[in-house]
């Protein structure tokens, strides 16, 4: 199995979206944003649709790392040009989880049809997770994007759904995660 170092900081976002809103985020997105986060020195796993919502899971090699690829995307001229677009169509984007590594696993899933996030309280992860991680106990180094601090939590990706808390995922077009 292949690791990623980028699976040492994780960010699962997941946004609530102005009804009908969703697919114009994911097309901003995925045309305007993937390149500069990945060129500031973030790692973008996997954009999915989730209901009407918007996940998506952005790592980092450190939570320093993450800092510094946050500081040049967001004061940049990229983020700058579309914020207003993008903040439009949410209605939340503050529901957003810091992670640190169980299980790594992300860049290289087990095939399947599936896939399913999973946030529990703190539990050792289900045998079908082929990634899991804890909430980061670290304080928030980009306190300009808030992340919850209601934990501590659990999540896992799977294949198939573990609990009846299993939320499934579909991977966009520019999805790596899939």
């Amino acid at each position: 199995m292949t690791f990623s170092s980028f699976e040492t900081v994780l960010e699962l976002r997941r946004y609530q979206l102005r009804p009908g809103r969703r697919d114009e985020l994911i097309e901003l997105f995925e045309r305007e944003f993937v390149e500069p986060q990945e060129a500031a020195g973030a790692h973008l796993f996997g954009l999915f649709r989730s209901g009407e919502d918007f996940v998506w899971l952005r790592g980092f090699e450190s939570l320093e790392a993450r800092k510094a690829a946050l500081e040049e995307f967001y004061f940049g001229p990229v983020w700058k040009a579309h914020r207003s677009a993008a903040n439009a169509t949410m209605l939340d984007s503050d529901n957003v989880l810091l992670l640190r590594p169980v299980r790594r696993g992300l860049t290289a899933p087990p095939a399947g049809p599936g896939l399913f996030v999973t946030i529990s309280a703190p539990a050792p992860p289900p045998a079908p997770a082929f990634a899991a991680f804890e909430t980061e106990p670290a304080e928030n180094t980009f306190p300009q994007l808030p992340v919850r601090t209601d934990g501590p939590f659990s999540v896992c990706f799977s294949r198939v759904p573990v609990s009846d808390s299993s939320v499934p995922l579909e991977p966009t077009s520019r999805s790596l995660l899939r």
